[in-house]
């Protein structure tokens, strides 16, 4: 829920001219494995278990809780069939349906959200559990978590819920035990990470997928990143293993999310238009929202007209104001509109001088 918290942002003159980039664009590379090394196998299921399983247990809600939810899985890993059941408690589910959705493609921000961290650390207690007495390896323990996600039913959104996209919290996709491509990796980045490995969120044209860093026994697929090197997991569908990526994806450029809590500014705005015999100016109110999981500091608006190849007609910019999580500024800007021009409104909200969000209105006639 947002804050009951107004900031009026006063308005500058000084234009500053921002230059947007897409940071993290980087494209997939291989590790190919050495004829010295037996290669892992091929499928998960066809792997000989080396003593019986346990089933992961039974995990208990909060004692404040009065109202659980009984959810039961059964997946397949290690040639065995495996069994979890959770009680969760509805209260958590509640809380995470009612939160909106940020108006992001960086969805590192369902996974550090704080609130479900108790919850999903206990549950990644058990698998991490079960990986040591299995005597798994980190690659061995990793695919293991992700035959669980893995198998959970994929679904479009628009099937799910009545929207087109509504990417899930992880405590959601436990609970609906389906989801698409963001929620299922969504849901593994967060036990995953809980467990201690080091994960990045790929966001690919239409598709998102897992990037695990991985040591001497991973190979595959993986993208480089501050040289590290992030092995491409698939979370939708059972039999996937890291380092496999689908061949729609293979030379597809992708942008590396980093689990950690970072502002995530939105914004939406209204204007209004004056004019008189000597003025024709548009007042700008812009709403600037921190949906992110940490303090924004040294926030901007710029707005002003388009010109063509990336110029301005009148450009106006805010002064710099802080937003703390869930909290948000109106900033207000009066622009002066240009005579006899095709043009539209322009607006940039920066973050430590980087464009992270802009709309434009419709084209229009001066």
């Amino acid at each position: 829920m947002l804050k009951s918290m107004h900031k009026n942002v006063a308005c500058a003159i000084v234009f500053l001219l921002i230059i947007a980039s897409c940071s993290g664009c980087i494209m997939p590379e291989i590790k190919t494995m050495p004829t010295s090394t037996p290669a892992p196998t091929a499928s998960p299921a066809t792997a000989t278990p080396t003593m019986t399983p346990i089933p992961v247990g039974e995990i208990a809600p909060p004692a404040q809780s009065t109202e659980i939810i009984k959810r039961h899985y059964e997946w397949k890993y290690d040639g065995t069939t495996w069994t979890l059941d959770l009680s969760i408690p509805e209260a958590l589910y509640e809380h995470y349906r009612n939160k909106p959705r940020p108006t992001t493609t960086d969805y590192s921000v369902y996974v550090t959200d704080p609130y479900d961290d108790h919850y999903l650390e206990t549950l990644a207690e058990k698998f991490e559990e079960i990986a040591n007495t299995q005597k798994y390896d980190r690659y061995e323990e990793a695919c293991f978590v992700l035959s669980f996600v893995q198998d959970l039913p994929y679904a479009t959104d628009d099937i799910t819920t009545p929207f087109d996209e509504y990417p899930r919290y992880p405590i959601e996709t436990l609970v609906d035990m389906t989801g698409d491509c963001e929620d299922t990796s969504i849901l593994a980045a967060a036990l995953l990470d809980m467990i201690g490995y080091d994960i990045v969120l790929i966001e690919l044209p239409n598709h998102m997928a897992l990037g695990i860093a991985g040591g001497e026994e991973f190979y595959g697929t993986y993208y480089l990143d501050n040289g590290t090197e992030y092995f491409y997991a698939e979370t939708t569908g059972a039999g996937w293993e890291i380092g496999v990526i689908p061949d729609e994806h293979k030379y597809t450029s992708a942008i590396l999310h980093h689990l950690i809590s970072k502002p995530i500014l939105t914004h939406s705005w209204n204007a209004t238009r004056t004019r008189t015999i000597f003025t024709d100016t548009i007042t700008l109110v812009v709403r600037v929202e921190n949906v992110g999981t940490a303090l924004a500091t040294n926030a901007k608006v710029v707005a002003g007209f388009d010109a063509g190849d990336g110029k301005w007609y009148n450009p106006e910019e805010s002064s710099a104001f802080d937003l703390d999580i869930n909290e948000y500024a109106n900033a207000t800007l009066t622009l002066n509109t240009p005579r006899n021009k095709y043009t539209r409104l322009v607006i940039y909200i920066l973050y430590d001088g980087q464009v992270v969000d802009k709309s434009t209105s419709v084209w229009f006639q001066t």
